[in-house]
């Protein structure tokens, strides 16, 4: 492997991993949930309601999850700043506007297709706010890494 390609590699998954780690962490503070919640409700994208009665296993399935998801956002963003070399010029603006990308993907796209509970989820301006700002903070780490 050519030092490039482990320079990219290493920062696909340094990015990847380090931004969906914190992310399951800022999920669990936002929401006052454990962290044992929160990867529950990530596997329900995939197990559905059934994720909350099924332990630890759909913790691990969870946060596999989690860490697969975070790994292709991180290698999108990566392998597109080779292309466009603007994103790794302006990491802070640049993976803050990325991070509202993944924040809209995410709700319009990811969660209804996916069989995420529970569907519908009362909306309230703080959290939308505290959840913007967390996936900004994602796109950030994904962008100077």
């Amino acid at each position: 492997m050519s030092r490039a390609a482990a320079r990219i590699l290493t920062a696909i998954v340094l990015g990847g991993l380090v931004a969906g780690t914190v992310d399951i962490f800022v999920a669990a503070a936002i929401n006052h949930l454990r962290v044992g919640v929160i990867l529950r409700a990530i596997a329900s994208g995939l197990l559905g309601r059934a994720s909350f009665s099924e332990g630890q296993r759909s913790m691990v399935i969870g946060l596999a999850l989690q860490e697969l998801m975070s790994l292709v956002i991180a290698a999108i963003y990566i392998l597109a700043s080779i292309r466009l070399p603007l994103l790794r010029r302006r990491p802070l603006a640049l993976g803050a506007l990325y991070g509202v990308g993944i924040l809209l993907v995410m709700n319009f796209v990811v969660v209804p297709l996916s069989a995420a509970w529970p569907k519908h989820r009362p909306i309230h301006l703080e959290a939308v706010l505290l959840n913007l700002a967390a996936m900004i903070l994602f796109g950030v780490i994904v962008a100077v890494s």
